[in-house]
């Protein structure tokens, strides 16, 4: 399979596509691509027999694809948490190294990192870490860009995406903050957010708005 194929999965993955259908326009917000290219990518992997393309309604993965996503998924995470706690990698930097180590890891060594590791339950960007039997518990899959003006809500996870990470970190924002948005700036323009009761507003792009989860 190729790593762009890889890519797709665990995009599909990461919004839900395990228990929910998700849109080509989340698939394409979250991977930085066209919408065209997307339905391209789609059908070959329905081809596959890897996800499900119901046209008008969304996309999901089939058990098949579920059980390859959350193998790539775990080994990721696992050594993104590696290179946080124990390399003390920036927390915007790992995902590049990571996404090279997860095509060279055997089941055996992801079994030893996690004892290693002491079994964690989410990565440092707050994904989850599914077990090596493919288990995961269900997440979030509530987007920032969909809360409402006033409400208060933690940030649960960020998408897995490098540009995306070294945005939040300038932001200074990490999964577990507890946040209230204030606005949303018309004609898909940023998200007004104020951070753990400070005053002083934060803007959050669009794009990132439907990359991040919340509780």
């Amino acid at each position: 399979m190729t790593p762009m194929k890889e890519d797709y999965l665990k995009i599909i993955f990461e919004l839900g596509g395990s228990h929910k259908k998700v849109s080509n326009k989340e698939i394409s917000l979250g991977l930085g691509i066209a919408a065209g290219s997307v339905t391209e990518m789609i059908s070959k992997l329905a081809d596959e027999g890897l996800v499900v393309h119901e046209p008008y309604s969304g996309i999901s993965l089939t058990a098949k694809g579920q059980r390859y996503a959350a193998e790539l998924v775990r080994k990721h995470r696992l050594w993104e948490t590696f290179l946080v706690d124990k390399l003390h990698y920036n927390f915007a930097d790992v995902h590049p190294e990571a996404e090279i180590l997860e095509h060279q890891t055997s089941n055996r060594l992801a079994t030893a990192l996690d004892d290693f590791l002491d079994h964690p339950q989410n990565c440092p960007h707050g994904g989850v870490i599914p077990e090596a039997n493919g288990h995961f518990p269900d997440v979030s899959h509530r987007l920032l860009a969909d809360a409402n003006d006033g409400e208060e809500v933690e940030l649960e996870r960020f998408l897995d995406n490098h540009e995306l990470l070294t945005y939040l970190e300038e932001l200074n924002l990490r999964p577990q903050d507890k946040v209230k948005v204030v606005r949303h700036e018309p004609f898909e323009g940023p998200i007004v957010i104020t951070k753990d009761g400070n005053t002083q507003p934060v803007s959050v792009s669009y794009k990132a708005a439907h990359n991040i989860f919340i509780k």
